[in-house]
């Protein structure tokens, strides 16, 4: 990013950069805009979960100690990383929101407060991860080798948090103007990149660089998450809304920080509740010994990569819908929930076979311990019945912060993630004494009752809102 010294210190873009998109999600036909988001988003979050995978593998061939290592320093970080994602859908309501009243002074207010606004939450964040990180994963680990390795890439990680949370963030403001492509590309560039930077950085160059172990692959975060951030933010600079603003426009504005803590705050606390739902397992499943918690992390990673598919449909849910609610287009955001209800459905069903018997496969391409392979069929094959309900509580989540009613996401991830992850986990291995049965099954309750209140919430939010949930006549769609 260049800085013009003339004209108020304008950001400066090329003469001729690429066209940016600019879509007018109000009119055309609703499949189509679902096309044009979800399919470069599902392709982006592919390769941002082949990239974890390559993670996974690479800490594999170190030991099973490194894996579970990685699991648990991972999901630490991406506790603060909760704050990253809410800004996101923050970003994505707002600016959203805005561009369907076709009011680009809001646009471009909300989406340079939204930069602002990851780099003074970036800050905190990393000065409180220094401070009560450690102290978090000791909570759901045992002394000894693989909390060791936990805590070393935990430390590394931090420095990788600017990038998370800035490239997040600006991909809100691009997803709001119809661009899910940008953040693909660079997601596609990263992944190809971790697979040559992890074996570099995990075993150095003899007799020049030493290897760095386990913690060589957060390094290799760092570098490749660094250089999506900026390849996003420039995208951002070159938005029509954006180009030719000045760095005083970054200065931080109190009611515009209101505006985005507003959105984002039940979102992210939402996305806290989920990782430290995640924290709780892995406490549950520290009783059976590190090969459950590796198994836990791989198993994780192979449902992630099946629900792609349905992540970038109901991604797709939230600019269209917000973009239809600005403008009072009530009919198009029911027609784009009941689209995206009937295309999870047949993408789910699908999975679920796959997830059943396929379970024991995908686990021995990451790991050849056998007491590894057999935990994770277990989660697999209880997680095959749950991928509707998955597909269902996503699209949810996305149409209630479309409607600026994010504060409904949090108390239903507070039952399904909270409380109910822990009570019936509890209930089920505590009380009745089961094995990592319990804990899978525990999951399974959690999820199918958190998915009948989510589905009364969105109901009567949406009679309040736009008038219900019932779907309307088929038009082009």
């Amino acid at each position: 990013m260049t800085i013009r010294s003339d004209c108020g210190n304008a950001f400066n873009t090329p003469a001729k950069a690429t066209p940016m998109r600019d879509d007018d999600l109000t009119e055309g036909p609703i499949s189509g805009h679902f096309r044009t988001l979800a399919v470069p988003a599902a392709m982006g979050m592919l390769f941002t979960t082949l990239y974890n995978v390559v993670d996974v593998y690479f800490a594999g061939q170190i030991s099973t100690d490194a894996q579970a290592g990685l699991a648990i320093g991972f999901q630490a970080f991406f506790i603060m990383m909760a704050v990253g994602f809410g800004t996101g859908s923050a970003m994505s309501a707002l600016v959203g929101n805005a561009r369907g009243q076709k009011d680009d002074d809001v646009a471009r207010r909300m989406a340079l407060q939204g930069v602002s606004f990851g780099l003074v939450a970036t800050a905190i964040l990393m000065v409180l991860g220094g401070l009560f990180g450690p102290s978090l994963i000791a909570l759901v680990s045992e002394p000894g080798a693989y909390r060791d390795a936990a805590t070393d890439y935990f430390y590394w990680l931090l420095a990788a948090l600017p990038g998370f949370m800035l490239a997040y963030s600006a991909n809100g403001i691009l997803q709001a103007h119809g661009d899910s492509v940008t953040l693909q590309r660079a997601m596609m560039a990263a992944f190809f990149a971790n697979i040559g930077l992890n074996p570099l950085f995990i075993y150095g160059v003899p007799g020049i660089v030493p290897g760095l172990g386990l913690n060589g692959i957060a390094l290799a975060t760092i570098v490749s998450q660094t250089a999506v951030m900026l390849f996003v933010l420039r995208t951002v600079l070159n938005l029509r809304v954006v180009k030719g603003a000045s760095l005083s426009e970054l200065r931080p504005d109190m009611a515009s920080y209101k505006e985005i803590l507003l959105q984002m705050i039940p979102t992210a606390s939402a996305m806290m509740v989920m990782f430290v739902s995640g924290f709780v397992v892995q406490y549950a499943l520290k009783g059976f010994g590190g090969h459950a918690i590796a198994a836990y992390g791989i198993a994780l990673r192979i449902e992630q990569i099946l629900l792609l598919p349905v992540l970038g449909m109901t991604g797709a849910l939230l600019p269209i819908a917000a973009q239809n609610f600005g403008a009072d287009n009530y009919d198009r955001v029911r027609q784009a929930v009941w689209f995206c209800w009937k295309l999870g459905l047949v993408m789910t069903i699908g999975a679920a076979p796959v997830l059943w018997f396929g379970g024991g496969y995908a686990m021995s391409l990451f790991t050849e311990d056998q007491s590894v392979i057999d935990v994770g069929i277990s989660y697999l094959r209880v997680d095959s019945f749950l991928f509707v309900l998955y597909m269902m509580l996503f699209s949810i989540n996305s149409l209630l912060q479309a409607l600026k009613r994010p504060i409904w996401t949090l108390w239903i991830s507070v039952y399904r993630q909270g409380f109910g992850v822990a009570f019936f986990i509890w209930l089920l291995v505590g009380v009745i004494g089961m094995d990592v049965w319990g804990v899978w099954l525990g999951i399974g309750i959690a999820v199918s009752t958190g998915w009948v209140i989510a589905l009364l919430v969105a109901a009567r939010v949406a009679r309040q809102e736009i008038g219900g949930l019932r779907q309307p006549e088929t038009r082009a769609a």
